[in-house]
């Protein structure tokens, strides 16, 4: 029988872990493959637009750096918009930006036009990934870490997808009829399943958290404290991480094997890391959030220590796979912990904040890999420095972990 609730238009209440939760996140995983063209179009047309540009490589390599930027500074920003007003706005400032950004860069007339813009392409694809994961953390209880990691895996889902599009529209038409179009492709697409988003969540009760499961459990720290912990741990875990994701190229080029063979381990990791941010998510709904980021961090710490004693071809492919596998699902863990410990209505701010760390991490440590290069004239001291910044990671995850035991204790 209709109810008076159904006949006022007003969906029912949601239950979490139900078929409607699994279609929203299904939608969300759509979004988060489409939106993440921000983070890596740039990479493919970075030859094209320096050749046209008459500029150096590090000149041009700006537009890449802002992008992060914007993509760490707009998740915090896209984070407080979906506490306060709900994920469907956000996502529609993502949708804007990126609009605005693609379409921008395409008619730009300069460099500093292109790098610049791509401070907004950033902001924009920052919307489908920090605030997606935390809202799909409402949707489920039991199994919260593997909704977690399926919407995080939009990410890795359009750095395997777009980079040869990208590149087969930059060799057909050039990379200005791209850009315009990928912005184009973006404002329609997104546009339409955000519309189905919002018709799934109901008008009314799009931007609340009433039915939001609560914390599982108490670290006995104010939020602000476990947000900065968080934090360093972020920036620790990726400056280790960026060491083989933003070197490998380069070093397999000083090795002798030459640049598409390290650009294929690239993509090997990748493709290994959407395996590894599903599993993280199935092991997190059995273990927790913090034991999962924690096998993540010490297994990538033993993937560096491989790198330092072999670097034949055939054990570098092999060594790729398996850091894309170990740290696939170390960014997710943290969005876990944050809905673990923290209440739904800041958990998209706090993941925000944590992404944005992870930024700064990934920045750095693809800084300090190549100075410490620079210095040295090998990567093996590179390396090393990044299992340093791994150790202090691990660190910190033990030290919670334990808290967390006893905590239970006491209990």
């Amino acid at each position: 029988m209709e109810t008076p609730s159904k006949r006022a238009g007003h969906p029912a209440k949601f239950a979490p872990d139900s078929r409607q939760a699994w279609i929203r996140l299904a939608v969300a995983l759509a979004i988060g493959s489409i939106g993440s063209v921000g983070m890596w179009s740039v990479v493919v047309v970075l030859p094209v637009v320096q050749a046209e540009y008459h500029t150096s490589r590090g000149a041009a390599s700006l537009a890449f750096t802002l992008a992060m930027l914007g993509f760490g500074l707009g998740g915090v920003l896209t984070g407080k918009l979906t506490d306060r007003f709900g994920i469907v706005p956000a996502i529609g400032l993502g949708i804007l930006a990126l609009g605005l950004g693609y379409l921008g860069a395409g008619l730009s007339t300069s460099l500093w036009q292109f790098v610049l813009l791509h401070l907004v392409i950033g902001v924009g694809a920052s919307a489908t990934f920090g605030p997606l994961m935390a809202e799909a953390s409402h949707w489920f209880e039991r199994y919260r870490g593997l909704a977690v990691a399926i919407a995080a895996s939009g990410n890795y889902i359009a750095g395997t997808i777009w980079p040869p599009l990208v590149n087969w529209g930059t060799q057909s038409f050039g990379w200005r009829p791209t850009h315009i179009a990928i912005g184009l492709f973006c404002v329609l697409t997104m546009t339409a399943l955000t519309w189905l988003l919002r018709a799934r969540m109901g008008r009314h009760e799009a931007h609340r958290h009433l039915n939001a499961p609560p914390p599982r459990i108490d670290l006995r720290l104010p939020t602000n404290t476990l947000t900065a912990l968080l934090c360093v741990a972020s920036v620790a875990c990726c400056v280790a991480m960026a060491m083989p994701q933003v070197h490998i190229v380069a070093y397999c080029g000083d090795l002798g094997y030459g640049p598409a063979r390290g650009a294929e381990m690239l993509s090997l990791m990748l493709g290994f890391g959407i395996i590894s941010r599903i599993g993280s998510g199935f092991l997190a709904d059995k273990i927790g959030g913090i034991r999962t980021l924690l096998l993540g961090s010490v297994a990538q710490g033993f993937a560096l220590l491989f790198y330092l004693f072999f670097d034949s071809l055939g054990s570098l492919y092999v060594i790729s796979a398996m850091f894309g596998l170990f740290q696939g699902g170390i960014v997710p863990s943290y969005a876990i912990i944050v809905r673990e410990a923290m209440p739904a209505r800041e958990a998209a701010t706090r993941v925000g904040l944590v992404i944005l760390a992870s930024v700064v991490g990934m920045s750095l440590g693809g800084w300090i890999s190549g100075a410490i290069f620079d210095a040295t004239g090998s990567y093996a001291a590179a390396f090393l420095n990044g299992m340093g910044w791994n150790a202090l990671n691990v660190s910190i995850m033990v030290a919670l972990l334990l808290r967390a035991r006893q905590r239970s204790a006491l209990a």
